[in-house]
């Protein structure tokens, strides 16, 4: 499928931290079928790019020595036009700026952020690596989910800091959702996890990756040490299932169940 179009303020990249790189490549390579190239060590940290059908689709990095207490995690990155400008837009928001802008040599500028409800998340202005080659298929991101229990400051967070037009799927008591975009032009999605969430897990950004089939998947995964949150149930957007790999990073898988394409 072509490039995907990223525009400001929507999901653009993911990554994992990881305390275990060569069992994180393996594993998601079985999963997926990811490809790995490794970035030089002394200019980007020796930072993975995996790719999907020769796409880009995601990083993977090791955890630094600061990192060491931190829990392995995915890591949800926005398009931002000016980071600078961002960075400053989030802070006057409610947000907080966890890691100033900071170019990353010939690729682009990064920046780490936590919003109003406390969620990290990533901004990534485009330099000649644009982001993701890759959606809305198997072995790819197919959608991006805010957790939180913060909901309305997050919806108003996000129109402010990084300037989302935004769509209410739900507002009934038992579902409140917001959406970046309508329909299918949808790009990610603020859910009230009020009453989702355990005690003790923070507000948080989630990825669903696309599979051919969620019960393989899962089958492959666990024999790799993975283990099942949620799921597998089939849903009007696809047969969904929420695991952890083996260190313990949370993410998602997506079934589609119509003939001919990946859930949206």
């Amino acid at each position: 499928m072509p490039t995907p179009e990223i525009t400001p303020g929507a999901p653009c990249w993911a990554d994992l931290t990881t305390s275990d790189l060569e069992n994180a490549k393996e594993f998601y390579a079985e999963i997926f079928g990811w490809t790995y190239e490794t970035g030089d060590e002394e200019k980007y940290g020796g930072y993975t790019t995996a790719s999907k059908d020769g796409a880009p689709v995601a990083g993977l990095m090791r955890k630094t020595e600061d990192q060491a207490a931190m829990p392995d995690v995915w890591s949800v990155f926005l398009a931002s036009a000016d980071i600078n400008a961002t960075a400053d837009a989030v802070a006057e928001a409610g947000g907080n700026v966890f890691m100033p802008p900071m170019e990353v040599p010939e690729q682009g500028h990064m920046a780490m952020f936590s919003d109003a409800g406390g969620a990290v998340f990533g901004a990534w202005q485009p330099g000649p690596m644009p982001g993701f080659s890759k959606v809305a298929e198997p072995g790819s991101p197919v959608w991006f989910e805010l957790h939180t229990r913060a909901y309305e400051a997050s919806v108003d967070f996000y129109r402010k800091a990084l300037g989302w037009e935004t769509d209410v799927m739900s507002d009934t008591p038992e579902m409140r959702y917001t959406t970046l975009g309508a329909g299918r032009d949808a790009r990610a999605g603020i859910f009230d996890a009020t009453s989702a969430l355990p005690d003790g897990m923070p507000n948080n950004w989630q990825i669903y990756w696309g599979v051919d089939d969620a019960d393989e998947a899962i089958a492959k995964a666990t024999v790799r040490g993975a283990t099942v949150l949620q799921g597998p149930e089939d849903t009007p957007f696809g047969r969904l299932a929420t695991l952890t790999d083996p260190t313990g990073a949370v993410f998602k898988i997506m079934q589609d169940l119509r003939q001919g394409g990946q859930a949206e």
